[in-house]
């Protein structure tokens, strides 16, 4: 069965069109009209083997934030469909992933219940022309509707730019990590029967 789903999420604040394969090669082709957003999610899909295709139009002359927490909706959305019935995962995953002189540590638990515990410290305020606080705002959206609990610590980085890139790439591994079916496991990872 092929694990993958598709997703038109039209509010009154954005319009988004998402195709997401969980087992894919990396192809992205992200639009989200914040670039440094769509380099954040090419590194996720590259680094984590999804095939990711994202089209955004939001209302960038607000800011960024409506277009930023509404693709994290989406793409937990389409992440939680895609995985099924979540026979067979892994389910638990944990990644540290050093980029340049950043180091960060990303640990995820398909559970059913969303929980994020986010210790990001150091950011500057943007990169470019992006605000930082809006990276705590689309992992919680993405968590709220993946439903799964999502750690991220940052251990520390000088450029705030690496320690974002650090995340993001940790973020791909560990989704792959945590919805890999190796043969192993039978039915759903849980004593209790169902996540």
């Amino acid at each position: 069965m092929t694990r993958s789903y598709q997703i038109s999420r039209q509010t009154a604040e954005t319009e988004i069109e998402l195709d997401l394969l969980i087992d894919g090669s990396g192809q992205t082709d992200i639009r989200t009209g914040v670039g440094f957003l769509d380099h954040m999610l090419l590194l996720t899909g590259k680094h984590g083997g999804f095939d990711l295709k994202i089209n955004c139009n939001g209302d960038l002359e607000v800011d960024q934030h409506h277009t930023t927490e509404d693709i994290g909706i989406a793409l937990g959305q389409a992440f939680n469909e895609a995985l099924g019935t979540k026979e067979g995962i892994a389910r638990y995953a944990t990644i540290t992933t050093p980029m340049d002189e950043a180091l960060s540590n990303v640990s995820i638990d398909i559970s059913g219940r969303p929980c994020l515990v986010y210790n990001v410290e150091g950011l500057k305020d943007k990169v470019g022309n992006f605000d930082t606080e809006l990276v705590e705002e689309f992992f919680t959206g993405f968590v709220n509707h993946a439903k799964l609990a999502l750690h991220i610590n940052l251990f520390y980085g000088k450029n705030t730019h690496h320690m974002i890139e650090s995340i993001f790439k940790g973020f791909g591994r560990a989704l792959a990590a945590a919805s890999e079916k190796n043969g192993r496991f039978k039915g759903v990872p849980s004593t209790k029967g169902l996540l």
